[in-house]
């Protein structure tokens, strides 16, 4: 800060020296996931979980073939080209796989997955979908479920 004497007024001049930028808590997708291996999550939950995310990547391929599942500590994600793409983020438990697709969040998205019968779980802070799905709920439900990532990857790739 400076002050400036010109005739009988004084004016006060003040500089930033230091500007603080709030950072957002890192998403649980995102940096600093712990690498781990199909057999940690066959461990954790169950083969047969696996198999319902290998499904979902089948889903995923029709969009784009070079997808792979990135096996993490804390979530099964996505990877295109080596990089992480964590449109959609997967969680297996022992009998169903809760899925989180980045969305903006909307209420004709919202009435559809309701009314499809889906086990919709809410709508993260980090702004994502969050529903749990069975066996039976990825047969009954394939188009909505691909149409819905399908938008996911629209919006998220922006």
């Amino acid at each position: 800060m400076q002050a400036l004497r010109i005739g009988e007024q004084i004016s006060l001049v003040f500089t930033t020296v230091l500007s603080e930028m709030r950072l957002g808590l890192v998403d649980e997708d995102e940096g600093g996931q712990e690498p781990a291996t199909r057999n940690y999550w066959e461990e954790r939950s169950s083969k047969a979980t696996l198999q319902l995310a290998d499904h979902l990547l089948e889903m995923i391929k029709s969009i784009d073939a070079g997808f792979t599942l990135k096996y993490n500590k804390g979530n099964i994600g996505l990877s295109l080209n080596g990089q992480s793409n964590n449109f959609v983020v997967m969680y297996p438990k022992k009998n169903w796989l809760r899925i989180g697709i980045r969305l903006e969040q909307s209420d004709g998205i919202r009435s559809k997955i309701e009314e499809a019968g889906l086990d919709l779980m809410g709508y993260s802070k980090s702004g994502r979908y969050k529903i749990r799905l069975a066996k039976d709920d990825i047969k009954r439900n394939e188009e909505l479920i691909k149409e819905t990532i399908r938008s996911s990857y629209e919006q998220y790739r922006r």
